[in-house]
């Protein structure tokens, strides 16, 4: 393994580079895999500021394996704090709109179907079929963010396609 140049990640330069490569992607897998209501990109954020924090104690090499998992955990610890809330307090609905009731009957119950067709799937299958459908992402890049084979993210994203075909059908 070659040397790296800086024993550390605490040179600016180094940093910036390591958030204008991998925040955006960050950003994206946790949307996917936990939704928008837990901000997904202030935990990114917060990654990249325990990063900073901790920047002389994290080899550059490990710098992409340490967000990743600072970000999961903060999102794993969001999800559990956000079960305790839900169980206290009760969110109410907006009781007007502007479109048809049956326009409503029918976009409600669809995404219903689409939502509960996105969660029946296996995280990694849905997380590669987001990546692919959402952000534009190639199965080469997939591979790269997820660690997997090229095949293996494509294999996943079809797997995804086909499920929610199958799924979604009866509505057509």
């Amino acid at each position: 393994m070659p040397k790296s140049l800086h024993k550390d990640t605490c040179d600016k330069l180094r940093f910036s580079k390591l958030y204008e490569k991998y925040a955006q992607s960050m950003s994206n897998i946790l949307y996917y895999k936990y939704g928008d209501l837990l901000n997904p990109s202030d935990k990114v954020q917060d990654a990249f500021i325990k990063l900073w924090e901790n920047c002389a104690k994290v080899a550059p090499e490990a710098a992409k394996s340490y967000l990743y998992t600072v970000a999961n955990n903060m999102m794993l610890n969001e999800v559990k704090h956000q079960k305790i809330v839900f169980k206290h307090q009760e969110v109410k609905p907006r009781d007007y709109t502007n479109e048809t009731p049956e326009f409503m009957l029918r976009k409600k119950e669809f995404s219903k179907r689409y939502e509960m067709a996105l969660a029946s799937l296996k995280e990694e299958e849905r997380v590669a079929f987001l990546l692919n459908k959402v952000d534009g992402k190639t199965h080469k890049e997939i591979g790269e963010l997820l660690n997997i084979t090229k095949k293996v993210a494509g294999h996943r994203i079809y797997a995804a396609l086909n499920k929610l075909k199958d799924q979604l059908e009866e509505l057509n």
